[in-house]
């Protein structure tokens, strides 16, 4: 047994911990947990917890289902909204197959394997989320309309307001679990709130963002309100992104940093912008894997809806950031898409392998796009080589179904079973006649 494992076995009795709870994530990012007793975590540690892994998603058929949760002790955190004495933990897991082989299931796994890739490059894989949620008077009930908890704007600051006490409560449990916080704002909209995470290891940032979400459901419920990550639930509103920074170090050095060049951004940083930029039509189904991502994809404001890139353009799909004097280790480039209703294990995955083949073909940046894309005309976009991303969830299925470079980063059974039930989302999504159908055409047909 390694140091970190006995680290948690003397902390279980120090901290008084009755109750251990494993988490791990099935393929569309929902949380999973099984609590053990601390009497059973060092077999945990040696062999695993099994579960019936074909009733998770996507993680096994029937007659293959026997799999393995094992805990990553580096994770351990005790939960602070599960009070003190005694106390509770959690532990991600990963995911193996009986013969204690790396589950091909296993989000987690996904990313460690495109992190492996990098690392064998040479580099280590940097993000930083910028997290968007709304906060809502208790949960909708169907048929009802959501309503925010206030009337608040972008860097509103309001006497005794909900969002700020609601901010306060999570940044100080997040802190408690080692998760460090760089800034939290009112957003927008009405009772849209951003929480930004300090930059980390992707792997890290990912385990982080699920912890997050966890987090946030548990105050807002304490409260007796309710936290949304869905990326559009108002029409006249912008939506909840997760604008995420990304830069790739070698060693201690910042690979996207060139002292001179343009923007002081390194052929590196270009070619695996370019990356993105090439593939990510092909990714957007993970990157924004709900029918209602799209809706946020087509308003305007702060989503981007076309495939460019800009310095300092908030319009753009990647956003290389202005840069600071004398602060290379902080050059980074920012993935506008992203929303913060994916699962960060494959959407992280798939755009590390984007940026890296870019990297590994030497793919030429395009033009920058210098002015407001939503503000030019279609002719003036195609002139200048900015193509739409695609426009809704079946544009985008069909797009990443003839993708090898995401089947070959999400290995064959993720890939497969993503797209059967994004394929069944749509069908289900298409076949509902909407208010918006009622309200404008039952009057008048």
């Amino acid at each position: 047994m390694g140091k970190q494992e006995e680290f948690v076995l003397r902390a279980l009795e120090e901290r008084d911990v009755r109750f251990v709870r494993l988490w791990f994530t099935d393929v569309l990012g929902s949380l999973k947990s099984v609590s053990v007793a601390p009497a059973e975590l060092e077999g945990a540690f040696e062999e695993g917890i099994g579960f019936d892994g074909s009733a998770i998603e996507g993680f096994a058929r029937v007659h293959e289902s026997d799999m393995l949760a094992k805990p990553d002790p580096t994770t351990f955190q005790i939960l602070p909204w599960r009070g003190e004495t005694p106390s509770t933990a959690r532990m991600f897991c990963d995911i193996a197959m009986p013969d204690g082989t790396a589950s091909y299931a296993d989000p987690r796994h996904v990313l460690k394997r495109a992190l492996g890739r990098a690392a064998d490059a040479g580099f280590t894989f940097y993000t930083h989320p910028e997290i968007e949620f709304f906060l809502l008077k208790g949960k909708p009930e169907p048929g009802t309309r959501p309503v925010p908890v206030d009337d608040s704007g972008y860097f509103d600051h309001t006497s005794q307001g909900i969002g700020q006490d609601f901010r306060r409560e999570v940044i100080t449990m997040l802190e408690s679990m080692g998760i460090s916080v760089e800034f939290s704002h009112h957003e927008g909209a009405p009772g849209q709130q951003e929480i930004d995470l300090r930059y980390a290891d992707a792997l890290s940032t990912a385990d982080n963002i699920m912890t997050f979400r966890v987090v946030v459901r548990e105050v807002a419920l304490s409260d007796g309100i309710y936290a949304s990550f869905m990326p559009k639930p108002f029409t006249e509103y912008p939506g909840s992104g997760m604008h995420t920074h990304m830069s790739l170090f070698e060693g201690d050095q910042n690979a996207f940093y060139e002292p001179g060049a343009e923007y002081h951004l390194s052929k590196v940083g270009r070619s695996f912008i370019a990356g993105i930029l090439e593939h990510t039509p092909e990714i957007t189904a993970v990157t924004n894997q709900w029918v209602n991502s799209y809706k946020r994809l087509i308003f305007g404001g702060e989503a981007p809806s076309y495939v460019s890139w800009g310095h300092n353009n908030r319009s753009a799909l990647v956003r290389v950031p202005m840069y600071k004097p004398n602060k290379g280790p902080s050059a980074r480039i920012e993935h506008r898409a992203i929303d913060s209703a994916c699962n960060p294990y494959l959407a992280y995955a798939l755009l590390l392998s984007a940026g890296l083949k870019g990297i590994e073909e030497g793919y030429e940046l395009p033009r920058e796009a210098e002015d407001d894309v939503w503000a030019l005309t279609e002719h003036e976009r195609r002139a200048l080589g900015i193509a739409p991303l695609p426009r809704n969830l079946d544009e985008a299925i069909r797009t990443m179904e003839g993708s090898e470079l995401v089947a070959e980063t999400l290995g064959e059974h993720v890939f497969d079973f993503f797209l059967r039930n994004k394929r069944t989302e749509w069908h289900d999504y298409r076949s509902q006649v909407t208010q918006f159908e009622i309200d404008r055409m039952l009057p008048l047909l």
